[in-house]
């Protein structure tokens, strides 16, 4: 397998994780869950309910970004959960690799504030998904990425994140 990097990102509750441990696993590379990068700060912060700001994000931007750059050094291959909602935010990630490339997972607000709920222990609150949606910057045609509807079930968007990848011409 040639080596990439590949950011899933979208909104809380659209699903990174569970596609991205789907990639990690059919891909065999590492995973990373951005939630784990946060400070306790940031935890605590939107776990009252306030949305982050991009002072908050700044930090947890760059080191995720280090990690990123560690593994395409090594010549290993990464999956890594990211929202990555803003276009700065994205540029931040795409220094860390060549080879970046986005899985922008996208769908209904109802579905996706519908997953939220169902999270056991998690600190996001589906109150702060109105924020994250007007936080969003979709990709643009500039950025090298695809989109994918989350409605499907993960293995079928999993085959389907392969086969985009595919079509941009990065081997699964």
């Amino acid at each position: 397998m040639a080596v990439m990097q590949i950011v899933v990102m979208g909104v809380a509750g659209s699903g990174k994780s569970t596609l991205a441990a789907v990639l990690a696993e059919r891909l065999e590379c590492e995973m990373a869950e951005a939630d784990t990068f946060h400070s306790p700060a940031n935890v605590a912060k939107m776990a009252a309910g306030i949305p982050l700001n991009d002072g908050d994000r700044a930090p947890w931007l760059r080191a995720l970004a280090a990690w990123i750059t560690q593994r395409e050094h090594a010549g290993r291959s990464a999956v890594v959960t990211c929202s990555a909602l803003k276009r700065a935010y994205r540029d931040v990630l795409r220094e860390a690799s060549p080879r970046l490339v986005f899985l922008h997972l996208t769908g209904p607000r109802e579905l996706i504030a519908e997953r939220m709920r169902h999270r056991p222990g998690h600190y996001m609150p589906v109150s702060l998904l109105d924020s994250q949606f007007s936080t969003l910057e979709p990709l643009a045609p500039d950025e090298r990425g695809v989109v994918l509807e989350v409605s499907r079930p993960p293995d079928a968007l999993a085959d389907d994140a392969l086969a985009a990848l595919s079509q941009l011409g990065i081997p699964g």
